[in-house]
């Protein structure tokens, strides 16, 4: 039997406790909130979106960075595991559009019941409002922890703390001064899963409007990086939504001055066919203002938008629209071009991107290649992925990995 302490009871946390209790260990949690999960009670909007039903090869394609490390914890608490687990444990979850599981009960605090009924029923320890300082490490190997109320002796200890997203839920990175301490490298983090900054004024004229079923293309130096199919929002600041959410996870690390967000309002229209439609409707709005007239192809908030960039008036007769207006016009409804000025911070962000360098650990076990006896799961690795239940699902499994390494 090993003694066991735990830093942080989150959903890695949580996992690696009941994982190493569950071998025969006597474990401990050290959590600084007053009470388990705080960050998993505002996840999914406070409904938890706990996986994804996917494959392992479909899980680590949407994980943004370092999914190779993720391979082996992947397949060891797969998603389909992951279900099973919890419906063992008696949450009930239900299968949602896009493949997201919730609870039934749609309340995200039974997920963080279940996890720890898990833990106590393997006869977890729980200290609570005890913040961990230090850890102690001798000749490259762990001897303990240090918190604000002593020292204690441990022959393991898993570091579970998050990243720096949603600091008010206690996420203020000291996972990563405990791992620099150590001697680890910290890849720098920044915001991902979040909303972004637009440069122009354009967006505060368009708050509060969504658009569905649209296509947006990320370029980065005029190339493109990735696509996605989906709903986004225009805000006070710029844009938000889900496929504006997964792309901040692929420009957070690149210069933003490279990087074109495109916008095809009409992706399952080629060029050509939209050119056909818009010559239809202007064909049956003769007598019309080219405004009114679109009012059939587009949503009216963007409209205004639109004729702007294709240097249109709104009130110009669609009898009297160029071809070379009309071309224009068609380019800005399948290449609404926008641009990256930020990201928004790490209060609204859903996750952190960055952390430990995973070089420096074992993908088996999660054990650090520096110091003997030290762990490190979930958010504060550098591992991240997209929005749909992915990073929960990259907590449970390395936190799964990390406990059921840890055996006599």
């Amino acid at each position: 039997m090993k003694n066991v302490a735990v830093i942080g009871a989150g959903a890695a946390g949580l996992a690696a406790a009941y994982a190493a209790a569950n071998n025969g260990n006597k474990v401990t949690v050290f959590e600084k909130n007053e009470k388990s999960g705080k960050k998993i009670y505002i996840t999914g909007k406070g409904r938890c979106n706990v996986t994804h039903e996917c494959t392992c090869e479909e899980f680590l394609l949407n994980v943004v960075n370092n999914s190779k490390f993720l391979i082996g914890a992947t397949y060891a608490f797969s998603p389909d595991k992951c279900v099973k687990f919890f419906e063992d444990g008696g949450l009930k979850l239900k299968l949602e559009r896009g493949g997201r599981y919730f609870p039934i009960s749609d309340k995200a605090s039974d997920v963080t019941k279940c996890l720890e009924k898990y833990c106590l029923n393997c006869g977890v320890k729980f200290n609570f409002n005890e913040k961990v300082l230090n850890l102690a490490i001798l000749n490259s190997t762990m001897r303990g922890i240090i918190t604000e109320k002593g020292s204690y002796t441990f022959d393991k200890v898993i570091v579970c703390t998050g990243g720096v997203s949603y600091p008010l839920t206690g996420s203020t990175g000291d996972g990563y001064l405990f791992a620099e301490k150590a001697g680890h490298n910290i890849i720098p983090v920044v915001p991902a899963l979040c909303g972004i900054n637009l440069k122009g004024g354009y967006f505060k004229f368009l708050q509060g409007f969504s658009l569905k079923n649209v296509e947006l293309t990320v370029k980065y130096e005029n190339k493109v990086i990735k696509r996605f199919f989906g709903e986004m929002l225009f805000t006070h600041y710029g844009v938000s939504g889900p496929i504006i959410l997964s792309a901040s996870s692929i420009i957070n690390r690149l210069d933003l001055k490279k990087v074109e967000l495109i916008i095809d309002l009409k992706p399952a229209m080629d060029e050509d066919l939209l050119n056909k439609r818009i010559l239809h409707d202007f064909e049956s709005c003769k007598n019309k203002s080219i405004f009114n007239c679109l009012k059939n192809l587009l949503p009216v908030a963007i409209i205004k938008e639109i004729l702007k960039r294709s240097g249109i008036a709104e009130i110009k007769p669609v009898n009297s629209v160029t071809k070379s207006e009309r071309a224009a016009l068609l380019t800005n409804i399948k290449n609404f071009v926008m641009i990256a000025e930020s990201l928004r911070g790490f209060s609204e962000a859903i996750v952190t991107s960055g952390g430990v360098d995973v070089k420096e650990i074992n993908p088996k076990t999660m054990e650090s290649r520096i110091v003997s006896g030290l762990y490190f799961c979930g958010e504060v690795l550098d591992v991240d992925a997209f929005t749909g239940g992915y990073n929960l699902q990259i907590a449970f499994s390395t936190g799964f990995s990390a406990g059921n390494s840890i055996k006599d």
